[in-house]
């Protein structure tokens, strides 16, 4: 047992005399509330520490019900964004096949229109992997009837020729290839100069005259002198005019009228035969011939009459 020293024994006492005073008032004194004050004093002790355990349990509790609903929500998120993909892919191939159903379509309606015209679909299945030549491959060959020098159109216009053909197959030199040419003339003059491919997305059409009047925009058609294209089919438009003034030849650049830089349908033409464009009935009878009416017989040239006689 602790020994407490002599002087301050009166003191510890006293203390305690005091405590046991204020403990047995406590107990006794009533509040206004008819709550003894000892009560209210063990109330107000325990209290701070009753408030504190409340805000920690809610903080945590607050802390580990964020943390449920932030993963559960970050979970909802990559469920929507992966829905969001697939949605996005689907709508990208919805959008591929209706831009493939509008090219067949096309092409369909460009077949109809020209049907006594021997032409055969194909599809574009490949490009060459060689940058300096402008060439691409066909799902036809010559199991099709297909042949070297035949001309390939789109029906926007001229393609390029096919330079070579296997059994399912077939390779088409295209119209902007360095190596490749179609004989043509100017829409408006009927002046007739080849054009050549550059290698760029412009075409040459070389030996035009600086006497020759050339617009830009005018149209570029097919002159049939290659013996592969028919006549007046679309070659492109004039883009730029550039006269010589010291030579006798201005050099014009036409743009292609088919989309070269992206083909994936076209038609392979099996002759030369022309294709004419249809005639309307409007366009019909504006050319049929008028019937001129009939010359009214003279009174020279008419039969005589001839009277009845009476008995």
């Amino acid at each position: 047992m602790l020994a407490v020293p002599n002087r301050h024994r009166s003191f510890t006492l006293l203390a305690t005399m005091l405590a046991l005073e204020l403990l047995l008032l406590a107990i006794q004194i009533k509040r206004g509330t008819q709550v003894r004050l000892i009560r209210i004093w063990a109330v107000e002790s325990v209290t701070p520490f009753g408030r504190a355990s409340a805000w920690t349990s809610d903080g945590i509790s607050a802390v580990w019900s964020n943390y449920v609903a932030l993963r559960h929500m970050r979970q909802q998120n990559d469920e929507l964004q992966k829905e969001l993909d697939g949605l996005k892919l689907r709508d990208a191939e919805l959008q591929g096949r209706a831009a493939e159903a509008d090219r067949l379509a096309q092409l369909l309606g460009f077949r109809e229109a020209h049907a006594e015209v021997p032409m055969l679909a194909a599809r574009v299945i490949g490009g060459s992997p060689d940058d300096a030549s402008d060439v691409v491959f066909i799902n036809r060959g010559s199991r099709d009837g297909l042949r070297r020098d035949m001309g390939v159109i789109t029906p926007e216009g001229v393609v390029g020729k096919i330079v070579a053909v296997f059994p399912d197959t077939s390779q088409v030199l295209l119209l902007d290839d360095r190596d490749s040419g179609v004989g043509a003339l100017l829409a408006g003059s009927r002046t007739q100069s080849p054009v050549r491919g550059s290698g760029d997305p412009l075409l040459n059409m070389e030996y035009v005259s600086n006497d020759v009047k050339v617009a830009p925009g005018e149209a570029v058609l097919t002159s049939g002198q290659d013996r592969i294209f028919p006549k007046d089919l679309p070659v492109g438009t004039v883009a730029q005019i550039k006269p010589d003034p010291h030579g006798t030849f201005q050099e014009v650049l036409v743009r292609p009228a088919a989309h070269l830089d992206r083909l994936e349908e076209v038609l392979v033409l099996l002759s030369r035969q022309e294709l004419e464009p249809k005639k309307t009935a409007d366009t019909q009878a504006a050319v049929a011939p008028t019937p001129s009416p009939a010359p009214k017989a003279s009174a020279a040239s008419r039969p005589p009459t001839q009277v009845a006689s009476h008995p």
